[in-house]
């Protein structure tokens, strides 16, 4: 077995490689750029080496600064996690032409499944079944549209060297073939630095559904079942779960066969990913197969109890596959949620800054978290804005849907925003529940998933107001011990009672507490509330209100307290002085960037008229395109930036004024 390997990715996928590389006996080495420089997977590593600045692309990007990185600590080989260079056969090259051992596919099998039109030829010549469409390389537009018309609407059109849900364009309308192409090709251009497109007909409801694959140097190939990955927004995959619930039998083992089939006829060696994108009665088409470890792959781990990436080394090494296919069972049901700093109810904007509380769920055999983020992170503008994955096991999917709504509800986050409470939403959706799947379910079931947080009840209001009261007691100098050092039950003997004032959901909360011969009473909007309790801990608050003992998780920082129930975050932000609102009058007129990143597209200019809802321009953060929208029909006064230019959150991107009244 290799001696040192060296790591070539970052966050969670670094770290999760470490973990079995530790297990097997085997020193690390990871790398790092200027924002990961404290990163938990610098830590983890027997070594680490900087690779570069901050973006990507001028460090873990940077080929010839790992290759040296390698060479420099002694490295037989690097594992380059899933991402960044996983893909990239001018890595593999690198890697071949310097003796070390790429840990993942040969280099032809790279190139033979890099792009979406030559994977697919390849396929059709294996038997594969495929999406009906055009897959050749005739780009012309009339010609493309051409075969859109035949194939008939609706028409999806992908660019052939992308991913992750970029260079895509569903069109439903012949006459909008044209405009869409051109868009799809700019933004595969720009994306992959290749413009190519293939036309396939559209799915309707789809379902997305791939099959895990090994092969080894002796020639021997099997598959580990399937994961469905249909729950998806912005082609982006949400939520995962292993194996895929109601689908034939048949159709899975069809499926499965096509798999090794597609990896078989490239040579394939090491953990590849074949995907389908599978009609409601289960007819699956190859979609594209992924020459590299997923980040989903742990549910297929939960399912099988192999470990994958220890399957990846072995086989690197020339070691045959640990397991033959009739040694591999199914046992149970797991499912995998990515739990993202992100803002579901603003388009799942991503959410940037530090993580001033974090709590995960308890791990065991049942319950995994996946991650590289400790309390106190940055979740920067530079890198995928995921926090972690939540993974739990179940003798039987419905045993997995219970153990996920639990673990969500032990997952807390604060200091910015987070999916938590969405994904929790999701897993109880009927659609989900009943696995009704299909790449549509969260549009679909918007108004339930998005819907804003359950409304405040007195309870969690009078609970708050309670920790806050507890808390002011352990800054109070006279206290010899903190509050959760305290008795159980120890009340705080008020001469003239305290009074505790909140913000929250624009509404300002004024509860007043006394003391009691047992306790307390708190009055909240004309009730009176009997309670008394303790701080177990610091995020911890034990209480005893009408009768009923309860415990409640919180996180507390100089802006307010959030509280955690259910999954869901409640936030009471102390009160703050009232100032003079002059300054923000227009500011409606005024549109702002909503987060660090880069202007794509200027589409408007000074003096343009415009529509509400048209687009004035693109911005690109996290891998995501945002459009900057007019508010209302308007005028552009002014727009302050160009295609190319950095912004950051908050910069005033386009001065907007409204028609003047037509005067009759």
């Amino acid at each position: 077995m290799f001696e040192k390997i060296l790591i070539a990715n970052r966050g969670e996928i670094a770290c999760r490689v470490i973990r079995t590389a530790k297990k097997l006996g085997i020193a690390t080495v990871a790398v790092y750029s200027d924002a990961d420089a404290q990163a938990q997977h610098v830590k983890l590593a027997d070594e680490a080496v900087y690779i570069g600045e901050s973006p990507a692309a001028q460090s873990y990007l940077q080929i010839e600064r790992i290759i040296e990185a390698a060479k420099s600590t002694g490295a037989q080989a690097i594992h380059p996690g899933y991402g960044f260079l996983s893909e990239n056969d001018q890595f593999a090259f690198a890697c071949q032409d310097n003796n070390i051992v790429f840990i993942g596919p040969p280099v032809d099998a790279i190139l033979a499944m890099g792009l979406k039109a030559t994977s697919k030829a390849l396929m059709e010549k294996a038997g594969v079944p495929l999406t009906p469409g055009y897959h050749g390389t005739n780009q012309d537009a009339a010609f493309l549209k051409q075969q859109a018309d035949d194939i008939g609407y609706p028409v999806l059109i992908k660019a052939s060297a992308g991913g992750g849900g970029k260079g895509m364009r569903l069109v439903e309308r012949s006459e909008d073939f044209l405009s869409a192409l051109a868009s799809c090709k700019s933004e595969a251009r720009s994306s992959f630095g290749n413009e190519d497109v293939l036309i396939e007909r559209y799915v309707v409801q789809p379902r997305h559904i791939e099959v895990q694959v090994f092969g080894d140097t002796h020639g021997n190939y099997v598959h580990l079942f399937e994961r469905d990955c249909s729950v998806q927004r912005r082609h982006q995959k949400v939520l995962e779960e292993a194996p895929a619930p109601k689908m034939p039998e048949d159709k899975l083992e069809a499926m499965r066969q096509a798999a090794i089939d597609a990896a078989r006829a490239v040579n394939y060696v090491g953990a590849g990913t074949v995907e389908f994108i599978v009609e409601q009665d289960g007819t699956a088409y190859f979609m594209e197969m992924n020459t590299r470890l997923q980040v989903e792959h742990p549910v297929t781990e939960m399912i099988t109890g192999q470990d994958l990436v220890e399957w990846q080394l072995r086989v690197a090494f020339g070691e045959p596959l640990p397991k033959q296919q009739h040694e591999l069972q199914i046992h149970g049901h797991a499912l995998e949620a990515r739990v993202y700093a992100e803002e579901p109810e603003k388009g799942f904007i991503p959410a940037i800054g530090q993580i001033s509380y974090l709590h995960y769920p308890a791990q065991n055999e049942a319950v995994r978290v996946d991650s590289g983020i400790v309390e106190g992170d940055e979740i920067s503008t530079y890198y995928d804005p995921m926090i972690a994955k939540l993974i739990v096991w179940g003798k039987n999917r419905e045993a997995a849907l219970t153990q996920m709504h639990h673990a969500l509800g032990q997952f807390h986050v604060d200091g910015l925003g987070n999916n938590i409470a969405f994904l929790d939403r999701l897993v109880l959706c009927d659609s989900f529940k009943n696995a009704n799947l299909d790449t549509g379910l969260i549009q679909r079931e918007e108004e339930f998933l998005l819907k804003p947080a359950t409304e405040l009840n007195s309870t969690l209001v009078v609970s708050a107001a309670f920790i806050e009261l507890l808390s002011r007691l352990a800054q109070n100098p006279s206290a010899s011990n903190p509050v959760w050092q305290t008795n159980a039950f120890w009340r705080l003997n008020l001469q003239s009672g305290q009074t505790i004032k909140f913000q929250c959901n624009d509404k300002t909360l004024n509860i007043q507490f006394a003391a009691q011969e047992h306790g307390f009473v708190a009055q909240y909007e004309g009730q009176n509330f009997e309670l008394e309790g303790q701080l177990l801990d610091a995020h911890t608050l034990q209480f005893k209100l009408a009768g009923k003992q309860q415990k409640l998780a919180f996180s507390q920082t100089e802006h307010g307290i959030t509280l955690f129930q259910n999954g869901q975050s409640y936030k009471f932000t102390y009160l703050k002085p009232v100032f003079n609102q002059d300054d923000e009058q227009g500011a409606e007129n005024n549109l702002t960037a909503p987060m660090p990143g880069v202007i794509t597209q200027v589409l408007v200019a000074a003096n343009d008229k415009v529509k509400k809802d048209d687009v004035l321009m693109t911005l690109e953060a996290m891998k995501i395109e945002y459009s900057i929208r007019a508010p209302h029909d308007g005028i552009v006064a002014s727009s302050y930036f160009q295609a190319g230019d950095q912004v950051k959150a908050g910069d005033e991107l386009v001065e907007f004024q409204p028609l003047a009244e037509e005067v009759a």
